[in-house]
């Protein structure tokens, strides 16, 4: 079984997310695509984040139209920080020695690879599917020189340009204006419904905090993190 996975903050989940999963499904005949919100970020500890459950609900009703997307709670539900290594390794237990998991992530992340919790592990764990984008080339040959091997475990996939990020649609919240057409109807709706992004009360510290570095299918699908994931 060839499985998906996709992580991030999904603070808030929008459609270059979707996008960025749906284009990975076809391109690598993936039979469904995991996604997977974070509870500790190493690379977000200094920041709000949006209470767990918020973020689960919105990722569960981005996603319910698909039934190939599912949610998992794998990363939320365990103590720690959220290395992508470790999430993987959980995926690995959970779809056992038949699961062939993709990991999904932006091409320009690939040049902070190394800068990650035991890349060396993540790249044996699974493949990266790497979204890029039209005029971005990435060094695989570099990267290889650098991390041996990892020239055969990662495959690169053309991501059409959605230039849209999570911290971008919370300031137009704050600033009231529209996020129609760049998050789904009903991601909307739960937004208004609670009251998120309006100021900081419905962010929490570290019991809200959210995903590993899974989130970035770069910025032509969505949104940068930051390093050590």
């Amino acid at each position: 079984m060839r499985v998906g996975v996709l992580g991030g903050t999904f603070d808030p989940i929008h459609i270059g997310h979707l996008a960025a999963a749906e284009e990975a499904r076809v391109r690598l005949d993936l039979e469904r695509v995991v996604f997977v919100p974070a509870n500790l970020p190493p690379h977000k500890l200094h920041l709000h984040v949006t209470a767990t459950e918020h973020r689960l609900n919105m990722v569960r009703l981005a996603i319910a139209d698909n039934p190939r997307f599912v949610l998992s709670r794998v990363d939320v539900d365990r103590f720690g920080p959220s290395y992508t290594v470790d999430t993987i390794e959980l995926l690995r237990d959970e779809y056992g020695p038949n699961g062939e998991l993709y990991f999904i992530m932006g091409a320009d992340s690939l040049t902070e690879f190394l800068t990650w919790h035991k890349p060396e592990r993540l790249i044996r764990l699974c493949r990266i599917a790497a979204m890029t984008r039209p005029g971005y080339r990435v060094d695989l040959k570099e990267l290889n020189r650098l991390l041996p091997g990892a020239i055969a475990r990662v495959q690169l996939l053309e991501m059409p340009l959605l230039e849209i990020s999570s911290s971008d649609l919370q300031q137009r919240v704050r600033m009231g204006l529209s996020i129609k057409y760049l998050v789904p109807a009903a991601v909307e709706a739960y937004i208004q419904q609670h009251g998120l992004y309006q100021d900081c009360e419905h962010a929490s510290g570290s019991a809200g905090h959210a995903l590993s570095g899974m989130e970035n299918a770069c910025q032509a699908a969505g949104e940068h993190e930051g390093e050590n994931r």
